[in-house]
């Protein structure tokens, strides 16, 4: 079929959507929603069989949905309507909760049911649920609706349900006097990551985001107990509560000791030691050991790596590698393996280009310090997306085991036409060959897991089920293996044979000459991009590379 995808914005369901259905052999194309006139005429150019919107702001309009099928993707189980859905459930402590796909009418979520699928509801954050369970009942009642679509038979069933209002800032709001931890993170879980709970901080207004719980510090409710790294940690009734990030108002989110400057003034609050804590508490680089494989976490925000992150977890790297094991494995974080340089601390800077100078050149860093790893041998275990850098970072490590149904975007330009670093130039050609790496940057589109191990990229798709518990294993068998020191051998000797036909050294200065041009050089398309991503900015139109109904060739073909 021909499928129109109408979106506010190209999100990582919308992204996963697209490929499966690509996937499927479906002829899609997608749109944003700027306009009513704009969605008309994207129809008027496509002609599609089925029209799906996964992520909407507002209406379809009468115009679309009078006159083709139009396929709502609802946050909520059947019978739920209203535009916060997911936030009400989790603010609420419900135990199970779904995705509908309803087909569009005058009455926004009141249309007859396609489809729909349920997940138990853990707790945890919004966008946590969303990527994760929400994603996965979306494929499965998507696919199934447009299933149905070709059959003449399946007739959709209208259902009664209960509308809830949209979630305010009164609904959301913390009563630091009265409200336990549990309540906390419930209510900061249910907003983040948009739109944060408003509170006060330091006397300023602000929008929390990114809360883990502490289990071992207290203090007078209210009150800031100390800061770690970039956290600050906040007292409760019965304990105390991290947050990670802050929207400070009228600024953009950041790292919470980066929002308000004057936390520096907190108690320093370190783990005992070596990235190891017994009890839940706030940590961005955790690690343990376990039969002859260290396994190395990184749980940044969002996947984001700002200078300084990327130097600590190359500290945590290094001393990993200097451990007794045969093995490290590199875990990423339960959301996002990594998405590269830190955008967001980037355009706080006093000097965004030469914070991006420092940024890129502390991930080459940490790539380089993997790469030359000839004491282990390396895993990445992506079991998060991966974005721009962070799908090459993963690529340093000797092998890549991805998760069914990550999303990749093995790709820089969409970040205005970033040249990209990270040893791309050295790792990416032998993988898919010379005209496969230059095809994979040039390209825009996101890739699915399984796709990346197809082509040569990543190494295997693990099972989303017990992925962890897999990786585990097939690490400690890996590590169990009588022949590990040959293994070992045989990666120092093709790292000096390497090193001889061209340095590492070289790689990074002809990539780093590139990505001098983008942060110093006349053309300011980086430095723009990154501003309307950090500030959220409107969509004024939908890239020819997403838009397909747009591109020249396509309508001469189509006359």
């Amino acid at each position: 079929m021909r499928i129109l995808l109408l979106a506010h914005t190209f999100n990582s369901l919308t992204q996963r959507l697209f490929s499966e259905l690509v996937a499927l052999e479906h002829d899609v194309s997608v749109e944003f929603d700027i306009s009513d006139t704009v969605s008309e005429e994207a129809v008027r150019l496509f002609r599609p069989d089925l029209i799906i919107a996964p992520y909407l702001k507002r209406a379809i309009p009468e115009t679309i949905w009078l006159r083709h099928t139009c396929l709502i993707l609802h946050p909520g189980i059947v019978g739920d309507r209203g535009p916060s859905a997911l936030d009400w459930a989790i603010r609420d402590g419900l135990r199970e909760w779904g995705v509908s796909v309803l087909q569009a009418e005058a009455e926004m979520d009141a249309g007859p049911v396609w489809a729909a699928a349920t997940f138990p509801l853990r707790p945890g954050r919004k966008a946590s649920v969303y990527r994760h369970e929400t994603t996965e009942a979306a494929v499965r009642a998507v696919i199934a609706a447009v299933n149905r679509k070709s059959d003449p038979d399946f007739k959709p069933e209208r259902v009664s349900g209960q509308s809830h209002p949209p979630m305010r800032q009164t609904d959301r709001a913390i009563d630091w006097q009265r409200d336990d931890s549990a309540t906390v993170l419930a209510k900061i879980n249910a907003a983040d990551s948009f739109p944060g709970v408003a509170d006060t901080l330091f006397g300023q207004p602000c929008h929390l985001f990114d809360a883990v719980p502490e289990s071992m510090l207290k203090g007078a409710p209210g009150s800031l107990i100390g800061r770690r790294e970039t956290a600050i940690c906040r007292a409760t009734v019965n304990g105390a509560v991290w947050i990670g990030h802050i929207r400070p108002a009228g600024g953009i989110k950041l790292p919470a000791t980066l929002a308000f400057p004057v936390a520096a003034d907190l108690p320093e609050l370190p783990l005992a030691g070596y990235w190891k804590s017994p009890a839940p508490t706030w940590q961005d680089i955790a690690y343990e050991e376990a039969a002859g494989v260290g396994f190395l976490s990184f749980e940044f925000y969002n996947g984001a790596m700002s200078t300084a992150q990327c130097q600590r977890l190359m500290a945590a790297f290094l001393w990993a590698a200097a451990r007794p094991t045969s093995v490290i494995v590199l875990r990423g974080g339960s959301d996002f393996w990594s998405n590269g340089i830190h955008l967001n601390t980037i355009e706080a800077a006093d000097s965004p280009a030469d914070e991006s100078w420092a940024n890129i050149n502390a991930m080459d860093d940490l790539a380089e310090a993997i790469l030359r790893c000839d004491t282990q041998l390396t895993v990445a275990a992506v079991g998060g997306n991966a974005g721009a850098g962070g799908c090459f970072l993963a690529r340093a490590a000797d092998f890549v085991w991805v998760r069914d149904g990550v999303m990749l975007n093995p790709h820089y330009k969409n970040m205005g036409n970033l040249y990209g670093s990270e040893f791309w130039t050295y790792l990416l050609p032998p993988r898919v060959g010379a005209a496969g790496a230059r095809a994979m940057m040039r390209q825009r589109l996101p890739m699915l897991a399984v796709a990346a191990v197809k082509i040569g990229f990543y190494d295997a798709c693990l099972p989303a089920r017990g992925f962890h518990v897999d990786v585990a294993r097939r690490a400690v068998e890996m590590a169990a293996d009588p022949d590990i020191r040959e293994k070992l051998a045989v990666k120092r000797a093709k790292r000096l044979a390497d090193e001889a036909l061209k340095p590492l050294a070289a790689y990074r200065a002809e990539e780093l000459q590139e990505m001098n041009r983008n942060f110093y050089g006349f053309d300011p398309a980086f430095h723009v991009a990154r501003h309307r991503f950090v500030y959220r900015s409107a969509h004024s139109w939908t890239p020819l590379h997403l838009a397909r109904h747009r591109d020249p060739a396509r309508l001469v073909s189509h006359g």
